[in-house]
């Protein structure tokens, strides 16, 4: 089970304020489970602190892990976290994910970061998702292809408007982390939401399985964004042109968030007719995560000391990723769950100043109750980008980040209940893509 790989997911994601303790711990947990899969139920026991051993065997633990198998399956992934902290101890959930079902666990550590606690959690209910209104599914076709990207073949969704004829089209980038076609989250779609809502106006759209939820394999050392996304949009984008049904003058990339603040590097190597910029982060990740660091942990209440350090470590060492250059570590050495590489990457990267070269249009759209990525962020890319011309911009109040209504900000919970592309967001960017 070596080849599973955890991904650290900071915008599409998010994660809470204990960031540096979580990372850690899903280490540990992957460890666990890890052990439990080859049998070495000894090594497993080992990872409990000495209080614990004398009363969880590893016999007890090899019962224990058949029993898992038997109902649950193989173990696939550990996709989200939660934390927080009772008294002395940290309490993680994770949300792993098995061949035959979903089932989250909840790990109890010490000071010291040895278990101390492992029990499989309640479920909590997820609503179905919903298509929306605004879909006339009398208005357009879909249609399932394969697009070829390096040495892998993505699964893809071509949704074109019916009887289209030179038509526009949109290439949708995911966020961060593995994410599937629709770009999944809780009971969200919003790739399909756009897509539908897009076609419906006649505007044909390409989505795709991410590769990080594919070929996690290809994440083990060394990489960067160009691994994680460039490199597979340019392709989409590539194959977006050859769409008989498609004009390619009229090709547009729609990117959100982790895939917003990539666009402009993604278009500044090839040639598209525009950008949609959706609550794409303006600053670096390691500033907007220490903003979702603290934003959480002031919602969390806590006034514990070990929380208090948790917090100035993580903040530590997202300030330390800030520093490093291609001289400073190897490249495939992990920080926060991200190699070095990927650091360095991104600090080399403007993504405002490589918008202000592109000849795109730009169109940056922005939820205001976003609590992952700001309205701070779209005001610096709306004054960095002023003068410049074919720029538009629109800040919606009550949308999220996935631009479903939400009365506040919030926090991850609010993706559990069913919502939709808001329809203003839609008929704003079918619009904007039809401007003469």
């Amino acid at each position: 089970m070596k080849e599973i790989k955890i991904l650290i997911f900071f915008l599409l994601m998010s994660f809470s304020a204990f960031s540096q303790g979580i990372f850690e711990h899903i280490n540990i947990a992957n460890d666990f489970f890890d052990k439990l899969d080859k049998g070495k139920y000894t090594e497993a026991q080992n990872l409990f602190d000495d209080s614990v051993k004398t009363k969880l065997k590893p016999e007890t633990l090899e019962k224990i892990w058949g029993q898992l198998q038997a109902n649950l399956g193989k173990l696939v992934s550990i996709d989200g976290a939660q934390n927080k902290t009772q008294g002395q101890y940290q309490i993680v959930v994770l949300n792993c994910k098995f061949t035959n079902a979903t089932q989250p666990f909840q790990f109890v550590f010490n000071k010291t970061n040895k278990l101390v606690g492992f029990f499989a959690a309640p479920k909590t209910p997820i609503e179905e998702y919903k298509l929306p209104a605004y879909a006339d599914t009398s208005r357009y076709v879909e249609k399932l292809i394969n697009i070829k990207s390096g040495e892998h073949d993505l699964p893809a969704m071509l949704t074109l408007p019916r009887d289209s004829m030179n038509c526009p089209i949109v290439v949708l980038v995911h966020g961060s982390g593995p994410s599937d076609m629709d770009e999944t989250i809780g009971a969200h779609k919003p790739f399909k939401d756009i897509a539908l809502g897009l076609a419906s106006k006649g505007i044909a759209s390409i989505r795709y399985v991410k590769r990080t939820m594919l070929f996690p394999q290809d994440f083990r050392g060394a990489f960067t964004t160009k691994e994680e996304v460039e490199d597979d949009a340019l392709n989409v984008i590539a194959y977006a042109k050859t769409i008989p049904q498609v004009d390619s003058t009229k090709l547009y990339l729609f990117g959100h968030s982790l895939g917003g603040m990539l666009a402009p590097r993604i278009a500044s190597k090839t040639n598209l007719k525009g950008l949609i910029l959706a609550a794409a982060p303006a600053r670096k990740l390691q500033d907007i995560s220490l903003e979702q660091n603290n934003y959480f942990y002031a919602l969390s209440k806590d006034t514990t000391k070990l929380g208090k350090e948790a917090l100035t470590e993580a903040a530590k060492q997202l300030n330390f990723t800030k520093t490093l250059t291609a001289k400073t570590l190897p490249a495939d050495s992990l920080i926060l769950g991200l190699p070095a590489s990927y650091w360095v990457d991104l600090n080399g990267y403007n993504q405002i100043a490589t918008a202000k070269k592109l000849d795109d249009r730009i169109l940056i759209i922005q939820g205001g109750n976003d609590f992952q990525v700001s309205d701070k962020d779209f005001n610096l890319w709306v004054a960095g980008l002023k003068g410049k011309k074919q720029v538009d911009s629109k800040i919606y109040p009550l949308l999220n980040h996935l631009f479903s209504f939400e009365s506040e900000k919030g926090t991850l919970a609010q993706y559990q209940k069913p919502g939709n592309v808001d329809q203003t967001v839609i008929d704003d960017m079918a619009s904007w893509i039809l401007e003469k």
